[in-house]
């Protein structure tokens, strides 16, 4: 039987899964990309040429993630991919000027606006958020799943097909 208190706290975890698709409809709508290729490209752009390793380092995402994400964004022509010419093993992506236009272009992610917002409220309150989103995680099983924002493998694949979401 559920409690009211339980039943408040789907309800409020629908909202935020409501929002979250909402705000990632509206981005692929403006971009075409997804949260998560936006997010790779920007982190891209920030640091001219990187290696794909220190993007998955920095944005906490697996390198197969980074990998999968980095092929769509040079399939699209918005990061490039080359040799270093210190040491060849290494791979560095670059943000090419479409995809400096596409980010220019790319309305303010839920993620954006979330971290002002959080970043605004006490430190008490920010420790009560992160401890009951954690322990609801773990109450849901979702301590194994990759913490990349709204990655889906298939939506990598269908993004600037006619069956994009």
């Amino acid at each position: 039987m559920e409690t009211e208190i339980a039943s408040a706290t789907l309800k409020a975890l629908r909202r935020i899964l409501r929002a979250t698709d909402s705000g990632s409809r509206k981005l692929a709508a403006a971009t075409g990309l997804t949260p998560s290729q936006l997010l790779v490209l920007r982190e891209v752009e920030a640091r001219d040429e990187v290696t794909p390793g220190s993007v998955a380092q920095r944005l906490q995402f697996s390198h197969a993630t980074i990998t999968a994400i980095a092929d769509r964004l040079v399939a699209l022509a918005l990061v490039t991919r080359t040799r270093s010419d210190r040491d060849k093993r290494q791979m560095l992506l670059k943000a090419t000027a479409e995809g400096r236009q596409r980010l220019a272009d790319a309305p303010d992610m839920l993620q954006e606006i979330f971290a002002q917002r959080f970043a605004a409220l006490p430190a008490w309150e920010q420790a009560m958020i992160l401890a009951g989103t954690e322990r609801l995680a773990a109450i849901l099983g979702a301590g194994d799943f990759d913490a990349a924002p709204l990655i889906d493998a298939g939506a990598i694949d269908r993004i600037g097909t006619s069956d994009a979401p």
